[in-house]
């Protein structure tokens, strides 16, 4: 049933109809953000940002959409557009965690867990230099790294903020500055496995990933689609887990931090 649909005219044909629908989602999920005063770190209401958000996400995939297809034949535009890709989300990783000039940091955490798992898929063979394959797999062990990494700092440096006589207390008991950032910052950190951790357990029992359904509506037997899916699952365990460690050392050394106005360094030794 599910391969039959594959053709774009019988699954969401994109028409009049689809855009009127996920115009009024948008519009609903909005309204849900300003009914419930959900709110950003700046206190402004995410309404606006909900709207912002599907609107960019139009846009943006859009272009995508357009430049895949030029970038299908050209070895160096798909590396350049895998660097692009790279870019906005360590920006995005890095402004979630803090505003000032320390975000760049989120580079090492991103770039630690996506090069080795995309150099082993190229080395082996399993994944060809080419844009159509390389980059929906690269997009999403980066996406994963993103979301690791921007949750993993956010919450340690909130731990840190909000136990701060803790960690000094540690240093005043002769602990180093990073061991004693680790013991109160390393159980809010990983926290931010938790949802990668979830929907590997639950695969197939409450959820099928995109990967699955992706699989088998392009034609694959189901057995290929869950061997795909598998893979995207652990790959992305195994980039989350080196995303989490690695911002958590770099909250710890201090290399990432919040300014004590208004957001709050971690004490130096």
């Amino acid at each position: 049933m599910l391969i039959s649909a594959a053709s774009g005219t019988t699954l969401l044909p994109v028409g009049s109809v689809l855009g009127v629908l996920l115009a009024a989602l948008l519009v609903a999920a909005a309204g849900v953000a300003a009914l419930a005063h959900l709110v950003g770190d700046d206190g402004r209401s995410h309404a606006r940002a909900v709207i912002t958000a599907g609107a960019r996400a139009a846009v943006q995939l859009a272009v995508v959409a357009w430049l895949i297809g030029w970038v299908v034949g050209s070895v160096p535009a798909l590396l350049a557009f895998l660097a692009v890709m790279f870019g906005v989300a360590v920006r995005t990783a890095g402004r979630r965690i803090t505003r000032n000039g320390t975000w760049v940091w989120a580079a090492p955490p991103i770039a630690a867990g996506v090069l080795p798992v995309a150099g082993a898929l190229l080395a082996t063979g399993l994944v060809p230099l080419r844009g159509i394959t390389l980059i929906p797999v690269t997009g999403i062990l980066i996406g994963g790294a993103l979301t690791a990494t921007a949750l993993a700092g956010r919450r340690a440096l909130e731990e840190l903020e909000q136990r701060r006589g803790e960690v000094e207390a540690a240093l005043a008991l002769g602990l180093m500055a990073r061991d004693a950032r680790l013991e109160i910052a390393r159980p809010a950190a990983s926290g931010a496995l938790l949802p990668g951790l979830d929907q590997t357990r639950t695969v197939g029992l409450v959820t099928l990933p995109g990967a699955f359904v992706g699989m088998l509506l392009g034609g694959a037997s189901p057995a290929q689609a869950g061997a795909v899916q598998l893979f995207v699952l652990i790959a992305l365990l195994t980039v989350q887990c080196v995303a989490v460690a690695l911002v958590l050392e770099l909250v710890a050394r201090g290399r990432l931090y919040r300014d004590p106005a208004g957001e709050g360094r971690p004490p130096r030794p």
